[in-house]
């Protein structure tokens, strides 16, 4: 059971880096440049972005460190912080999260480890729940969630599509964030700031949730009907928008990425620094010996728990007709 209490929080985490990993809203690391930069023009702002798209989806790999900010509901709120490398074409990760048991919600374990590293590959995410899981696991530290197969064994059609969209987020490389950056229509150059002591440029743009699903092509699965009902629970729940920023540095990379969303509940703000584009990301799937699968565990105990309550029903009859003779 204390597995499972854990299982149950590293899911809660993967979902969390599902919706998140997508997206790409604070100063942390930047450093205002002194002085009044020369600001471009819309065509020569364009121009940079478009090279930079172009140039980040040929590197297909990158180092990343991710900062994701929840505010609002007590339940969500606190940050989560990321790192490692990721891929993309095909969507590759090998990472380490560390969360604060207060973002997995009440039933947070104090047998968590403080960190968990997340492997992605071939639709499944592999996580590292530690040395105290594989105690009581035969061995097996780390847990299998294939969120395609989860999806499509829930028989939802609908939770099918919100899983497609997910698996398709998570496949949303900095050069696709680049791309609906460029749909902004007020698209501007900040200026020239420092990222990690390195000199870049900075250029800002705001998307409303209906140009965001018009230009994100992971929301391709739904229908019209659907895309109108996605925008009005959107406007209904009061998201307004993004607020997106990039910084690119001398060599035409994304450097840093932001994104901020406001709701009623509360705040969502990303933070990601890019670096070592193009670098090896040889992600490889953790031993089969070492390893258990997510939807097996809570079939398994589904089914021990059915098995008990049958047994104690047949415990009570059994009494019961002892009593009679």
């Amino acid at each position: 059971m204390s597995v499972r209490k854990r299982a149950g929080i590293a899911a809660v985490a993967a979902a969390v880096l599902v919706g998140v990993v997508g997206c790409q809203d604070t100063d942390k690391g930047t450093k205002k440049a002194t002085g009044t930069p020369e600001l471009q023009s819309r065509d020569a702002v364009t121009k940079v972005v478009q090279a930079a798209y172009k140039k980040t989806a040929e590197a297909k790999t990158a180092k990343v460190r991710m900062t994701v900010t929840m505010s609002g509901s007590a339940e969500a709120a606190g940050t989560m912080q990321m790192s490692g490398v990721m891929g993309w074409d095909p969507t590759l990760m090998d990472m380490t999260m560390k969360m604060p048991k207060e973002m997995a919600g009440a039933g947070a374990d104090a047998d968590m480890p403080e960190q968990i590293r997340m492997k992605w590959l071939d639709e499944a995410m592999y996580m590292d729940l530690g040395a105290k899981a594989a105690k009581e696991m035969d061995g097996k530290r780390w847990m299998k969630m294939d969120l395609g197969a989860m999806a499509a064994a829930s028989g939802d059609k609908q939770l099918q599509k919100q899983m497609t969209r997910g698996l398709e987020d998570m496949n949303q490389s900095p050069a696709q964030q680049l791309a609906l950056l460029l749909d902004s229509p007020n698209l501007k150059h900040v200026g020239s700031e420092k990222v990690d002591g390195v000199e870049a440029q900075h250029y800002k743009g705001t998307l409303t949730f209906q140009e965001m699903v018009k230009s994100n092509k992971s929301l391709d699965v739904l229908t019209e009907k659907e895309r109108k009902e996605l925008v009005a629970q959107a406007e209904k729940s009061g998201i307004k928008g993004y607020d997106t920023e990039v910084w690119v540095d001398g060599d035409g990379f994304p450097v840093k990425m932001d994104l901020g969303m406001t709701m009623p509940q509360g705040t969502v703000k990303i933070t990601a620094n890019y670096s070592d584009y193009g670098v090896k990301a040889a992600v490889v799937a953790p031993p089969a010996a070492e390893t258990f699968d997510f939807m097996k565990l809570m079939e398994d105990l589904g089914a021990a728990g059915a098995g008990a309550g049958a047994g104690a029903g047949a415990g009570q009859g059994t009494g019961s007709a002892e009593n009679g003779i």
